[in-house]
């Protein structure tokens, strides 16, 4: 499953980015951090699971074919 970040940055890339662009990847590696935090945060206050938000995030999101 693809996240809403993964695939908005996989259409600007595919649209604008040149592929060897390292600045590109630094900032698309610090969004997906920053989507990746904010949804284990949000699953960890949301406090319905007995499973802690990294254990969901690597279970939902963490594939091999993202972005």
């Amino acid at each position: 499953m693809k996240t809403a970040m993964e695939l908005a940055l996989a259409r600007i890339e595919m649209l604008y980015i040149e592929k060897d662009s390292i600045n590109w990847e630094m900032f698309k590696n610090d969004c997906m951090e920053k989507e990746k935090e904010a949804i284990i945060t949000a699953w960890n206050d949301s406090k319905i699971s007995m499973m802690n938000g990294n254990q969901y995030y690597e279970e939902t999101y963490n594939q091999k074919n993202n972005v």
